[in-house]
């Protein structure tokens, strides 16, 4: 499973340079690619917008679904992606699980991509 870059000393540090200053190791290339990967995809990037501007960046899977409009699996298998490239945490609450925007995530993200 990969795992979200990790940040170093801030939260709007990525552990990797920005793209324009010096290569990507091998595994940061690996690790920044599944990440965009989780991103490029519409309904993804609307359930990412819905859960950010959601009060406290949290929303209950049963209120993501008649949004997007899709099927609870479709929705389900997105957010099970935006989860394992630490872009949501995922939590169990009786029989509704929640999603929360993870903080660092798409500042991460963002300093990666941003030219110095």
């Amino acid at each position: 499973m990969p795992s979200a870059l990790p940040v170093i000393d801030s939260p709007s540090v990525a552990c990797c340079a920005p793209l324009t200053r010096e290569p990507l190791a091998s595994g940061d290339a690996e690790a920044l690619a599944t990440q965009l990967k989780a991103l490029a995809d519409p309904a993804r990037l609307r359930l990412l917008s819905i859960v950010a501007s959601s009060p406290d960046q949290e929303a209950c899977v049963c209120d993501l679904i008649e949004p997007l409009g899709l099927a609870q699996p479709t929705v389900s298998h997105h957010l099970k992606v935006l989860t394992r490239a630490g872009f949501l945490s995922r939590s169990q609450r009786g029989t509704w699980a929640y999603y929360r925007l993870q903080p660092d995530a798409l500042p991460s993200i963002a300093a990666v991509l941003t030219a110095p």
